[in-house]
């Protein structure tokens, strides 16, 4: 019971992180020490699952899927969800300063845990950071969409937002705003817009099932690489929730934000670097509750457990 309430507090940090552009949940996931069980977990709904389900062979299908670890940290990002998305958008429209500063707290903290894991850091890992450095570093200077409610529109925000979800260092939320979706399905949330939110969630239930196995085979396969590669992503996205920026007419607009830096003679700002380091305590906190993943990860659904057949 007591790790089943850790996990759900675990998915609870997740949903709140998934709420703000800029935090990935993905990167609470791999501080919190649960993002290749996750990642695992996930792509274990294949055929073979499929299979033992029609054969009614519950507890083999549920043990498969790890549906004990994906109940209580889903029902805890849901609740996460619904309870928080209009707290964080009212605390980023009133106080938005401090607001970004607790989430820069957290990410750079995650930039040196998640750093720390690498064995080895030879020209791959180094290549990699690089590269993510850069891909997010591009992506939150890119202009946002406009809204757009067509279904079919909606299933891709789906499956480009739960991607980058659950791939530390990229927003899902933040795809949804370069998209042009993200104040439309944050009041689809609070008024239970039922036929909108379908559309995402089927989006997103696909996007799940098959980014999972990439992710999954990257890990296992080229781990350092894989590491470096998320670790420039979650440095490169800092650029995105710098605390001190001047924002436009509309908060969620990127484009309008002119990043400048902090003035250090007025109070307020001493509170806001304070509310950093509260940010990067919170990660210290979150992976001495988990550890982030073991250097030799075990794979746990890399042989499938025995069906009886």
């Amino acid at each position: 019971m007591r790790a089943d309430i850790i996990l759900f507090v675990k998915g609870l940090a997740m949903g709140a992180a998934n709420v703000i552009p800029g935090v990935s949940g993905g990167t609470v996931a791999l501080i919190a020490g649960i993002y290749q069980r996750l990642i695992d977990a996930l792509r274990s709904f294949d055929l073979v699952t499929l299979g033992l389900v029609r054969e009614r062979r519950w507890g083999e299908a549920a043990g498969r899927v790890d549906l004990r670890f994906l109940v209580g940290l889903g029902a805890g990002v849901a609740i996460s969800l619904v309870s928080l998305a209009r707290l964080l958008t009212w605390l980023l429209e009133h106080f938005p300063v401090e607001t970004w500063a607790f989430f820069f707290g957290l990410i750079m903290g995650s930039v040196w845990f998640v750093g720390a894991r690498i064995d080895r850091w030879g020209f791959g890992p180094v290549a990699g950071f690089a590269i993510g450095l850069v891909i997010a570093g591009g992506i939150a200077l890119l202009p946002p969409a406009a809204p757009n409610p067509h279904p079919v529109y909606l299933l891709l925000c789906g499956v480009a937002a739960v991607v980058s979800m659950i791939l530390p260092g990229l927003s899902g939320s933040y795809v949804m705003l370069l998209m042009g979706n993200y104040r439309l399905v944050l009041e689809a949330i609070g008024e239970a817009r039922v036929m909108q939110l379908l559309w995402v969630a089927i989006g997103a239930a696909v996007g799940l099932v098959a980014f999972s196995r990439l992710i999954s085979y990257l890990f296992r396969k080229h781990r350092d690489l894989t590491l470096a590669l998320l670790t420039g992503f979650i440095l490169g996205s800092l650029l995105i929730i710098w605390p001190w920026k001047d924002i436009g007419s509309d908060v969620e607009n990127v484009s309008e934000y002119a990043w400048r830096l902090p003035d250090l003679a007025v109070a307020a700002t001493w509170w806001q670097i304070g509310l950093i380091v509260v940010g990067g305590l919170a990660v210290w906190v979150l992976e001495r509750s988990g550890s982030i993943e073991p250097a030799s990860g075990h794979d746990r659904s890399a042989t499938p457990p025995s069906t009886g057949a």
